[in-house]
């Protein structure tokens, strides 16, 4: 019958689809404006998923390591405290670093971070959350990123129940998370370390950017962007 020459024909696809999904790369979407301005919402991006090692799709267990974490990486991972959820955020804490934030500059085993001026931050569409916010290029040990600070919020360390104004030791097989918009991100700083087996991937791309609130809805510059 037609309807079974059909799904004969389409079923390598599928599979391939599936196979690509599962072991190699896959699509993501930004919901939130915690990685901001490094990702805004409405991005949608790619993930490596071999990158860190290949785990088996169900179970989660690696089968084959090929790289370790960076300290730097833009990384997403299951959420520790709700292992359903997919959350991403900027590993800034590798295991046996201590990590500090005080008065908005963060410490990696007693050293400031330091942060270079940018000016002040224009959103727009649904990352209006971040008005009043500046832009700053951070040197994380090496790696220059982009992150917002709100200088008319409350220090942000000081209102999250885990890390507070203290220095702690990132544990063995754990990673600490950040966000890059530092002021608007529910991140290690609350909730505490993202256990090894909890990485999804090391975000890459971004191949499309909607979003209904920002003028145009499609921002057009941002697609084909690498993400650093």
């Amino acid at each position: 019958p037609p309807l079974v020459e059909y799904a004969r024909s389409f079923f390598p696809i599928f599979l391939v689809v599936l196979l690509l999904r599962a072991f190699v790369v896959e699509p993501f979407r930004i919901p939130s404006g915690s990685m901001m301005p490094t990702l805004l919402v409405g991005d949608f991006i790619l993930v490596n998923k071999f990158t860190y090692g290949i785990r088996l799709p169900v179970t989660k267990t690696k089968v084959i390591d090929i790289n370790q974490p960076e300290r730097g990486d833009v990384v997403v991972f299951r959420w520790p405290v709700n292992p359903r959820m997919d959350y991403i955020k900027r590993l800034v804490g590798l295991p046996g670093d201590t990590i500090r934030y005080r008065n908005k500059t963060l410490y990696v085993n007693g050293e400031p971070m330091q942060i270079e001026p940018v000016g002040q931050y224009n959103p727009v569409g649904s990352g209006m959350r971040a008005l009043g916010s500046f832009e700053g290029r951070e040197n994380l040990t090496g790696v220059e990123h982009s992150i917002l600070v709100n200088p008319m919020s409350p220090d942000f360390g000081a209102s999250c129940t885990f890390l507070g104004y203290q220095e702690i030791e990132v544990p063995e097989g754990h990673y600490m998370m950040v966000g890059d918009n530092r002021d608007d991100s529910n991140d290690g700083r609350c909730w505490g370390f993202v256990p090894q087996e909890n990485l999804v991937g090391k975000a890459f791309f971004v191949w499309f950017s909607f979003d209904p609130e920002r003028p145009g809805w499609i921002a057009w510059d941002r697609i084909g962007n690498l993400i650093h």
